[in-house]
């Protein structure tokens, strides 16, 4: 899942594709790069972000689905949204997944558009909200309360109507959680498992690989590489990363090792 950030203050892109154009050239650059889907925001959830209004968020993602669809994107789009109205016009530009950090607690409605459209959707666990999630943070057992969170989220959804196959669930990497956090949820993932759903993991140059490796936004791909390898060998099937390549190579070695089989790409160097 390849990250298109339409935003001004995202924490590693914000600003770079605010423009329609060059959102939509990046989204084709990262579909041309092997992302199955390009998830299209509108509204940053760093921590401390503030909120945007609908009509804003619209005006950003809206023209940026709609470009990417009429040049004939080959990769799924996802809409990043929280807000019924967002993913309402999202889905009517031709997104077909829609990502809630929230998991369908903000606007509850949204679930119910979920399942009357029948799209996708991602379930993420986040303590709080962004302008305060990061503000020490406590769990018992982190790994426990999210699987618990989540249980109770993807309940919520099935009873509004959505199919257990529409969903995947999202442990939500550095969203209301430490570094030891983080750490835990990565090293313990097969847990998640026992709710029997696709994983969702996005760890890309977030801030406790580069409180780990002392290595700024720009430089933290070899540390997103190792907690995707990890996230895939326990369990994790979809990661949302910036960096799409090298990431997407790095998988296909490491399922390749996990399984034994791999197939030639339809290109290859010597």
């Amino acid at each position: 899942m390849g990250i298109l950030n339409v935003t001004p203050d995202s924490f590693s892109d914000g600003g770079r594709f605010l423009e329609p154009s060059a959102a939509i050239a990046h989204g084709l650059a990262l579909a041309a790069d092997g992302a199955a889907f390009v998830d299209v925001g509108g509204e940053s959830t760093r921590p401390g972000a503030e909120p945007v209004p609908v009509a804003e968020e619209l005006a950003r993602v809206v023209p940026v689905i709609e470009g990417l669809r009429a040049a004939g994107i080959e990769a799924a789009i996802s809409i990043d949204t929280s807000k019924v109205a967002v993913a309402q016009a999202a889905l009517d530009a031709g997104a077909s997944y829609v990502n809630d950090v929230t998991a369908f607690r903000a606007e509850p409605a949204l679930a119910e558009l979920v399942a009357a459209r029948g799209v996708y959707c991602c379930l993420m666990h986040m303590l709080g909200e962004p302008r305060s999630m990061q503000r020490e943070p406590r769990y018992g057992d982190v790994v426990a309360e999210v699987c618990a969170f989540l249980d109770e989220r993807v309940r919520f959804a099935l009873a509004a109507g959505v199919r257990r196959e529409q969903i995947m669930i999202d442990p939500g990497i550095g969203f209301g959680k430490t570094v030891e956090h983080n750490l835990a949820l990565l090293g313990r993932l097969d847990e998640l498992a026992v709710l029997g759903l696709p994983i969702v993991i996005g760890t890309s140059r977030k801030s406790f690989l580069g409180r780990i490796t002392g290595r700024g936004e720009p430089e933290r791909l070899a540390g997103t590489i190792a907690t995707c390898v990890l996230a895939l060998e326990r369990g994790a099937s979809v990661f949302r990363v910036h960096d799409v390549g090298p990431v997407k190579d790095a998988l296909a070695v490491a399922a390749a090792t996990v399984s034994g089989r791999w197939t030639t790409p339809t290109t290859t160097k010597s």
